[in-house]
């Protein structure tokens, strides 16, 4: 089974992700979105984005 991007709903409303890896473990979470199309919008941005996303050390 592949991974999987979660949308819910926060206790203060918000639209929240998370990705889910095979085994069900949390490996990424986005930030607070005001609606959902935005939530769905960022899921979007990340699946687009980090296919090819370089890794760096950071400074």
């Amino acid at each position: 089974m592949p991974g999987k991007f979660e949308w819910y709903q926060d206790k203060a409303g918000k639209f929240r992700f998370r990705l889910k890896a095979s085994n069900g473990q949390v490996i990424a979470v986005g930030e607070a979105y005001e609606s959902k199309a935005a939530c769905l919008k960022g899921i979007e941005s990340v699946r687009k984005n980090a296919a090819d996303a370089a890794v760096v050390e950071s400074a």
